[in-house]
């Protein structure tokens, strides 16, 4: 019996369970299993045509994991690493293994860099990023977002204080450079015309 001082009784044997148990172990034996005669190894009936799969062409260095010897036949192109974020998944996939959090935490961070780093470069676009109509913080207003999230037992009330702050920390952030590049190139050019003078 289970929690008690008592010493606990050896597991019974095969015979024994198959006596107890009806239809115990029917797939310990072979010759028990009603599937063993269907059961057979036919290397041609996958319907596959190679004995490896053609290779996709690689047209960059790939991202590929410690635990792996070769990159895999087929994988995606649709976001080559690119500036800082790349540098940061290469590193990751070259330094760790996908087993460590260290490897994850280090994907994650590169996913935020690539955010910042989009946003950023929206600016140098005739279209940049609109922060009021492309993160949903019109919907607020006209969707009873404030009520939705003081009324009913959310389990994300917690961080709702945090949203704004993660939603314009890095437009706030942008602007301050932006103010300060002006600042110091005004500077720059005040002092140069005193210096005409």
């Amino acid at each position: 019996m289970a929690y008690t001082a008592d010493k606990p009784k050896l597991a019974e044997s095969s015979d024994e369970l198959r006596a107890r148990i009806p239809g115990w172990g029917v797939d310990l034996d072979p010759k028990d299993r009603p599937s063993v005669p269907q059961e057979r190894f036919d290397p041609t009936l996958n319907g596959a045509h190679w004995e490896f799969p053609e290779r996709q062409p690689e047209k960059w260095p790939r991202e590929r994991s410690i635990e792996h010897k070769f990159l895999t036949p087929v994988f995606g192109t649709s976001c080559p690493p690119k500036g800082l974020s790349g540098m940061i998944r290469r590193y990751s996939y070259r330094r760790y293994s996908e087993g460590r959090a260290a490897h994850w935490l280090l994907l994650l961070a590169a996913d935020r860099v690539d955010a910042v780093e989009s946003t950023f470069a929206s600016f140098l676009t005739r279209h940049p990023d609109n922060p009021i109509t492309e993160t949903g913080v019109l919907s607020e207003f006209t969707h009873h977002g404030l009520s939705s999230r003081l009324r009913g037992k959310r389990v994300d009330r917690v961080h709702h204080p945090l949203d704004p702050v993660l939603v314009a920390a890095p437009w706030v952030l942008a602007a301050g450079v932006a103010y300060l590049a002006l600042r110091r190139v005004a500077g720059r050019t005040q002092a140069a015309s005193r210096m005409i003078r």
